[in-house]
């Protein structure tokens, strides 16, 4: 039981001890803050704090912090700062009023040195170094801004040159108080009314040169363009004759060919083809390879070098030779049969007349003849003869065969 309570009290000494030694003895730096730690014995430490828990031994440290962030020095007409816009006297002896904002710091590592100086001492809700560099700011400005005349400060190249100019002279002057600013932001610029009507004039008339560089340029760029296009044209012209004149040249290979015949008659070509030599045959080969575009001119057969319409032409003359003489053997074939036809028919209706000529040709023709006649069922005779003709049967029949006078 004796030793379950010392292991209590020494539970109750330790969570004691972890909870009131911190407390006492530690100190925590906010993020965003610097502090510096200052003893009664050896005054301020040359070390800055960071952010977390730093050693502070009661009754002898002290620690000091300070923001590590950028204040702003804002010289404008809002409510940012209490400053006032600055007025400036121009070298041309204008006067112009400027926005001007300035972020500050104090210089990283440095903060002990602003607490050694005593400028981290504060003066009416604003610490004391705060205080020292607006008034610098103030001079540096003034002093600088004033090299500028008032066609600079609407100029953005040199408003921007002089505000680089007055940041590096700032932070030479701020060095001594261990601070840096970061830019010096001019934010407005305000003439008096009058000079702003003039100045407004200037801005216009600046801005008509340069309407009318960039118009001159347009102008010099569009000349540049019709000229490309005026050559593109010329150019797209020159390759459309000279490929008209290649589609013509390569018609005229492919109707007449490449030999100059001037002889229109059929096989003529072909006839003044065979009488050349071999040197120039293949020469005229090499010709029509070239302009047919084919890479070995053995492949030139004599219908290349004859033409098209040439070839045509021999077929036509052939087609029209070959059917003339086929038309006259027709002619003469078909006069020949039909005299053939004719002998051998009046031949036949010679012997057709002699054999019905015959007594026994006509019997026949009598017989045909009477077969054709048909008499009525009933007869009425009127003849003063007696009998009627038709009943003498035998000279009815010699009437038929034509031998009644007989």
């Amino acid at each position: 039981m004796k030793t379950l309570v010392n292991i209590s009290k020494l539970v109750v000494l330790g969570a004691i001890v972890l909870f009131v030694v911190p407390w006492l003895l530690f100190t925590r730096v906010e993020p965003g803050m610097v502090g510096v730690r200052r003893s009664a014995a050896a005054g301020v430490d040359p070390e800055d704090l960071g952010p977390g828990w730093r050693l502070r031994i009661p009754a002898y440290h002290k620690i000091i912090y300070l923001p590590s962030t950028y204040f702003f020095l804002d010289y404008t007409t809002d409510d940012n700062g209490p400053q006032d816009p600055l007025e400036i006297r121009t070298k041309d002896n204008n006067t112009v009023t400027i926005d001007v904002s300035v972020p500050v710091r104090i210089k990283p590592g440095h903060a002990h040195s602003v607490v050694a100086t005593g400028n981290h001492i504060k003066d009416g809700g604003r610490y004391r170094y705060q205080r020292l560099a607006e008034q610098t700011a103030v001079s540096v400005l003034r002093e600088e801004l004033a090299n500028l005349d008032s066609v600079g400060f609407y100029s953005t190249e040199r408003r921007m040159d002089i505000a680089q100019k007055s940041l590096e002279l700032l932070n030479k002057h701020l060095a001594d108080l261990h601070l840096e600013a970061q830019a010096v932001l001019i934010r407005a610029v305000r003439f008096r009314p009058e000079y702003e009507r003039q100045l407004g004039q200037i801005q216009l008339n600046e801005q008509n040169k340069l309407l009318d560089h960039a118009r001159e340029r347009v102008a010099a760029e569009q000349q540049k363009f019709d000229n490309f296009s005026q050559g593109t044209q010329a150019l797209a012209s020159s390759r459309e004759q000279d490929w008209i004149k290649r589609q013509a040249e390569l018609e005229r290979a492919y109707q007449i060919g490449v030999l100059d015949i001037v002889d229109p008659t059929p096989g003529a070509t072909r006839a003044r083809l065979a009488t050349l030599p071999p040197e120039q045959i293949t020469e005229l080969r090499t010709k029509a390879a070239k302009l047919f575009g084919l890479d070995d001119p053995a492949t030139v057969n004599d219908s290349y070098l004859i033409g098209i319409k040439n070839i045509q032409a021999e077929t036509l003359e052939y087609k029209n030779r070959v059917n003339a003489e086929a038309e006259a053997v027709s002619g003469r074939l078909g006069a020949e049969g039909d005299a053939m036809v004719a002998k051998v028919q009046g031949e036949y209706e010679a012997k057709l007349n002699a054999l019905l000529n015959s007594p026994g040709g006509r019997a026949f023709v009598a017989w045909q003849a009477a077969d054709n006649v048909t008499f009525a069922k009933e007869l009425t005779f009127s003849s003063q003869d007696g009998i009627p003709s038709v009943l003498r049967l035998r000279r009815f029949a010699e009437q038929f065969m034509g031998s009644a006078g007989q």
